[in-house]
């Protein structure tokens, strides 16, 4: 499942290539990608058609493109509209030419109008059909603030992004309300860090490697952590969130690219995920594999010690 440098790279990818563009034709090739848009197909393209794209915004792994209507935009309407994208295990968004043949897994096409050396179609490749598209409303920020990592944020969010938390790497991200939210949980650490309403964007990759680098263990109470503790961790999800984003992302097979079909080589800098009974590379110790919440929990019992 793509986590946040992953989408974030995506959204950097898309917002190149899109935004300021307008939506001049859409293909539905497979309904079951946007069966989150409950109207159906031609409702789906209807939305999108001659619709401009204002930017590509982030929240965590949510990614979202509010719209213009018309010209106008939709929130200076107070008909705020996004197309959202749910990248899933396996959704790609994918810039082409028109002459690139389709691909396997070609779900939806949208055809951009005309700019001078950029590829003139979005498409939306889906392999196991677990991510999809979909026509949603923006809605007023709860704090009254950007609505998400995007270049030019509106104060409005996707309706199914209001209740997500801020990540490490938002500018309005706060460190006081995400240690508060981690002191009243009685949980283990990476299972608050990978509860979106605590903080946004981290999953099993790079909690691992985010609290490899801070030397806290997996199961360590929340209840108990410093605020010295927590500081460290939320700098270590930020380099090595950064880490990622250098890298283009992390990808362990050919399901996740970014939009111009590469993959990211951050795989080959981990620490701890996926290299159980290889020796650690702070003190030499063998990672450990333990299981976790249907998953699993790669550290190193020296340098994350449980309490």
């Amino acid at each position: 499942m793509p986590e946040l440098p992953e989408v974030e790279v995506v959204r950097r990818g898309l917002a190149r290539w899109v935004r300021g563009r307008t939506f001049t034709s859409v293909d539905v090739l497979d309904p079951r990608s946007i069966r989150r848009h409950a109207l159906g197909p031609e409702d789906f393209a209807g939305n999108l058609e001659h619709a401009t794209v204002l930017d590509v915004v982030r929240r965590g792994k949510f990614l979202w493109m509010p719209l213009a209507l018309d010209g106008t935009p939709a929130h200076e309407t107070g008909t705020g509209v996004a197309l959202m994208a749910h990248l899933g295990m396996s959704g790609q968004l994918l810039m082409q030419d028109p002459e690139v043949p389709d691909e396997k897994h070609l779900k939806v096409r949208l055809r951009l109008s005309h700019a001078d050396g950029m590829p003139e179609q979005l498409r939306f490749v889906d392999q196991r059909i677990f991510g999809g598209l979909f026509v949603t409303s923006l809605v007023p920020t709860a704090d009254g603030g950007p609505g998400g990592l995007g270049e030019s944020p509106l104060p409005e969010i996707a309706a199914e992004a209001a209740h997500i938390a801020r990540d490490p790497l938002d500018p309005h991200f706060s460190f006081e309300d995400f240690y508060r939210k981690l002191r009243s949980r009685r949980t283990g650490l990476k299972r608050a860090l990978l509860d979106q309403g605590i903080i946004s964007g981290i999953g099993n990759i790079y909690a691992d490697e985010a609290l490899w680098r801070a030397r806290l263990h997996y199961a360590r109470a929340t209840d108990t952590l410093r605020r010295a503790d927590a500081a460290r961790l939320v700098e270590a999800a930020r380099d090595v969130m950064n880490d990622a984003l250098a890298a283009g992302g992390t990808s362990f097979d050919s399901l996740y690219v970014n939009v111009n079909g590469d993959s990211g080589y951050f795989d080959r800098s981990l620490n701890v995920y996926r290299l159980a009974g290889q020796p650690c590379k702070r003190c030499g110790t063998p990672i450990v594999r333990e299981k976790f919440m249907n998953r699993s929990s790669y550290f190193c019992p020296v340098c994350q010690r449980k309490r």
